[in-house]
């Protein structure tokens, strides 16, 4: 994932901040994330998972 593209990138649900962390785009202010699928951040609500947030924090 580009760090610059990163910067740029909000939750869908609530414009918070994202963080990115293996294949998964979290908001750590929804407590959801969303899959990187082939290459690409599927940045879409309906895609939201939930998450722990101890699984994740960085």
């Amino acid at each position: 994932m580009n760090k610059e593209l990163l910067k740029i990138l909000a939750c869908p649900k609530c414009k918070g901040e994202v963080k990115w962390k293996e294949d998964k785009i979290i908001c750590p202010q929804c407590k959801k994330y969303y899959p990187i699928k082939e290459g690409i951040s599927v940045m879409l609500i309906e895609e939201a998972r939930d998450y722990e947030e101890e699984k994740f924090d960085s």
